[in-house]
């Protein structure tokens, strides 16, 4: 078996190879594009193939920013089309074209790798942890009251509870400029945010409102009439009639409300069910009834992986001083590297060391922390990472700690 580049040529037979491992079958054609796969970067692809070439197996990575803590943005795979033939499971396939992979990343001179983990028991292995999480929240219509808030600053006009902008419902196949522009503004200040880069909105590719799938989009407009929020959505017929909202993209909290409350005042509804909101986003508390909302499922969503410890580590930002020497194992790469973390007015310094360490953890466990959406104390009770020194677990959590809790919803 050997692992090959793919070229312009290969494109069919990658996406029906991909396919055939995910027992998928093509989608029919739909006018301006669409189909999921199609904005997959034709110089990026892997095939894993036979002595007498044939292929068994496809991996690719598509070429997205990723928003870090501090409102960085450095560039990331994002790694996708990940399968292998049934026939030709259990041979050591998946785990040669990772690590030619991961190799293939390093010298592009990337220090970090994403992805969304279809299953996972899989991707662990291979150095990447899960750092972004998502639920989704279901409100009942008639519970669905939003209260006002009991306080607030009153020079605050971006409370909540201020007065917001009109809001205007179009269809999605006529803004797309709109949230292209929207969801751009909105990625480049929330950490763990993936870029949705042009070519995605042009060949509608990926899922709903990118793709050609109607969707009613609610568009919201600030004082100058700047769009600076939307929410997809459409409305399913019959029983209980249930609006399905695929994502809510807002400025900030008060356009976010003001969002939220349009979706849920919205007649001939009998429940609003929000895809992806962020575990710890206050729309719960701002219902009347706090059970009116239900939290119907909380999973992980971005999975990331460091290549390179001392890049990464000093590419994010930080908000407490102090120091911390890490140890950490790369099992999947036959790496091992001790590093001294030290943290100065949001800037980091990592360099090796030979001191002895205050926590030893995997690659995988390093990613999960990294945008701050998992505590590293987390993990030390987990007996994933150990602690060397009492305070040592503490002193991670205050290190990573981050002021906005990273949340990523594009899908890839």
């Amino acid at each position: 078996m050997d692992i090959r580049p793919t070229t312009d040529q290969d494109f069919d037979v990658f996406v029906s190879t991909m396919l055939t491992a995910f027992g998928l079958f093509p989608e029919p054609p739909v006018d301006g594009g669409g189909q999921w796969w199609s904005a997959l970067e034709e110089d990026r692809g892997l095939f894993a193939v036979t002595a007498d070439g044939k292929p068994v197996g496809t991996a690719s990575a598509y070429s997205f920013e990723l928003t870090l803590p501090g409102d960085t943005l450095v560039p990331v795979s994002g790694v996708t089309a990940v399968g292998v033939l049934p026939s030709h499971r259990r041979r050591g396939v998946l785990s040669a074209m990772m690590r030619h992979q991961l190799t293939g990343l390093r010298a592009r001179g990337e220090f970090l790798s994403v992805l969304l983990a279809s299953e996972a028991l899989i991707y662990r292995r291979f150095g990447y942890g899960p750092a972004t999480y998502t639920a989704g929240l279901t409100v009942q219509r008639h519970r669905a009251a939003l209260a006002l808030p009991r306080a607030r600053a009153a020079s605050d006009d971006r409370a909540p509870g201020a007065a917001a902008g009109p809001i205007e419902v179009v269809r999605s196949s006529d803004c797309g400029e709109v949230m292209e522009d929207v969801y751009d503004r909105y990625r480049r200040t929330q950490p763990g945010a993936l870029s949705r880069p042009h070519r995605w909105w042009s060949l509608r590719a990926g899922q709903p409102p990118i793709s050609p799938t109607p969707r009613y989009v609610a568009v919201h407009r600030d004082a100058d009439g700047v769009p600076d929020g939307y929410a997809s959505y459409t409305i399913e017929s019959g029983g209980t009639r249930t609006m399905k909202v695929d994502e809510v993209i807002a400025a900030d909290d008060a356009v976010y409300t003001a969002l939220a409350r349009f979706l849920l005042e919205h007649d001939l509804v009998g429940q609003v069910s929000f895809k992806h909101v962020p575990t710890d986003h206050p729309l719960r508390w701002q219902l009347e009834d706090f059970r009116g909302g239900e939290v119907t499922g909380v999973g992980d969503w971005l999975w990331v992986r460091l290549l390179d410890v001392p890049r990464a580590l000093t590419a994010r930002g930080w908000f407490t001083d102090g120091e911390i020497v890490l140890d950490v194992e790369d099992r999947f790469l036959d790496e091992h590297g001790r590093y001294l973390l030290t943290v100065r007015d949001g800037k980091a310094e990592c360099v090796p060391t030979d001191r002895e360490p205050d926590l030893s953890l995997d690659v995988s466990d390093l990613g999960s922390v990294y945008l701050g959406g998992t505590a590293p104390s987390t993990l030390v009770r987990a007996g994933h990472v150990r602690a060397h020194r009492p305070g040592a677990a503490a002193l991670a959590d205050a290190l990573f700690r981050t002021e906005r809790s990273p949340f990523c919803l594009h899908w890839f």
